[in-house]
């Protein structure tokens, strides 16, 4: 490793205007002592504040600034694979821009780079910011998701962490179109080492992220890296048509009186129709994808005249890259 090298620091932004001054002090800051060049690549996720009107004030006083604009918000996801396609660094560190993910941290990070991980995984040794429900519906999913598919899905693991070029360039060889960058992360493997940390409380401002928006995150997740849910629905509707044979046995040998069905009864069709329903919507989650990676859109669209694998807006031509 020499003083040569770039190491980019990739930040999603989407209406963080409350604390964008104090990440960029902290950021020279932990920086400036470091032996290597530094470039801070923020992807505007479609902000409807001040974000990139202070983004840009910045970039005048500071050439390592970049800062690529989607046409709108098109999710923390896409926004992550647009800085990951133009990311320029020998090493790629990934980061939230509301300071839970402390920037103190990246020295230890790189210093294990140069000891020749591919990747630096940061898993959350605490999250004060989380409440309960957070917390344990959070760990809930992590297990289930490591339960079901054959990825090894780092459980607690955030976005948090330092990939070498191989490693992106890998992931930018990934067309699909649903990413779950957790499970794109963990799919591509490489050499790992595994830091814990205190993830701090948010400085300023708000999450972005309700608990609808964490579900659909979870479906997403779940779907895109395993089709054993299917395969359950399967035993499960095995297992309803024995349990309907037998019970057609047992009604021709015990017949009900007045051919009268009691509440259980209602409340077994009712549970069957359900389960039914259930794996229709489940069904359809898997029929979706295919639906949406068959057009061949673009993750996501630049507004500016930055590389990227998506449609450029400024340029005559329309790219899909």
């Amino acid at each position: 490793m020499n003083a040569e090298q770039l190491i980019t620091i990739l930040i999603p932004v989407y209406n963080e205007e409350d604390v964008l001054e104090i990440l960029l002090t902290k950021l020279d800051k932990v920086t400036s002592d470091l032996p290597f060049k530094f470039e801070f690549l923020f992807v505007d996720d479609g902000s409807k504040d001040a974000t990139v009107g202070i983004l840009l004030s910045a970039k005048q006083k500071h050439n390592h600034i970049r800062i690529l604009q989607l046409s709108r918000n098109f999710g923390k996801e896409a926004a992550i694979t647009a800085g990951l396609h133009s990311a320029c660094g020998d090493a790629v560190i990934l980061m939230d821009a509301d300071l839970q993910d402390p920037p103190e941290y990246i020295p230890e990070m790189i210093d294990s780079w140069c000891k020749g991980a591919n990747v630096v995984l940061m898993k959350r040794r605490s999250r004060p910011g989380d409440g309960r429900l957070k917390k344990f519906s959070g760990y809930l999913f992590y297990r289930l998701i490591r339960s079901l598919s054959a990825i090894d899905i780092p459980a607690d693991a955030s976005d948090f962490r330092l990939m070498s070029r191989e490693v992106v360039n890998a992931i930018n060889q990934l067309p699909e179109r649903n990413r779950y960058m957790k499970g794109i992360f963990a799919w591509v493997g490489m050499n790992t080492v595994t830091l814990e940390f205190d993830r701090y409380q948010r400085v300023r401002g708000k999450t972005k992220w309700s608990y609808l928006n964490l579900f659909e995150l979870g479906v997403e997740g779940i779907t895109s890296f395993t089709v054993k849910p299917l395969r359950l629905s399967t035993f499960v509707g095995l297992g309803l048509i024995l349990f309907s044979f037998l019970t057609i046995i047992w009604q021709g040998i015990f017949p009900l009186e007045n051919n009268e069905l009691s509440d259980h009864h209602l409340m077994a069709i009712a549970f069957f129709f359900g389960l039914q329903f259930l794996f229709i919507g489940l069904i359809g989650e898997y029929i979706g994808k295919i639906y949406i990676e068959s057009k061949h859109r673009p993750i996501y669209i630049l507004q500016e005249n930055n590389e990227g694998n998506g449609v450029n807006l400024k340029k005559t031509k329309v790219e899909f890259n």
